[in-house]
């Protein structure tokens, strides 16, 4: 996956994720629980779609960029995990160039990592609340 594409996928991930923002203010302002219930389940969607997305950049090259032996997301290396050893070969294998687009990637997925945690330990917490 090129940066270009990259951005482009995350930019599609942060709107889910301001959809999701907006979702969880709607929650929070609701007071009929019958309402709320179907904000919590469109939340629920729109979080698995957030993952969906997620998943797909990552097993979309980010992780595997650069023709190391990652497919899909999973550092898979003859039907086992890839260990250091195969992960340091991996990384020295690459240009200055495409360890700075790696590293510009994780870093930008890692942050939207922790957006998406933070709306499911919001989630969470709104279905233990009591109904108004």
């Amino acid at each position: 996956m090129s940066v270009e594409q990259f951005d482009q996928e995350m930019a599609k991930a942060q709107e889910n994720l301001k959809k999701m923002q907006e979702q969880m203010s709607q929650i929070q302002k609701a007071s009929d629980p019958a309402q709320r219930q179907k904000l919590m389940q469109e939340h629920q969607t729109m979080m698995q779609q957030g993952m969906h997305m997620m998943n797909g950049m990552r097993g979309g090259g980010m992780m595997g960029c650069c023709g190391g032996g990652m497919k899909g997301g999973h550092m898979m290396g003859g039907g086992h995990m890839m260990g250091w050893d195969q992960m340091g070969s991996h990384y020295s294998q690459m240009t200055p160039e495409q360890m700075k687009q790696h590293q510009y990637m994780m870093d930008r997925y890692m942050g939207m990592q922790q957006m998406m945690m933070d709306q499911m330990m919001q989630h969470q917490q709104h279905m233990g609340m009591p109904q108004r």
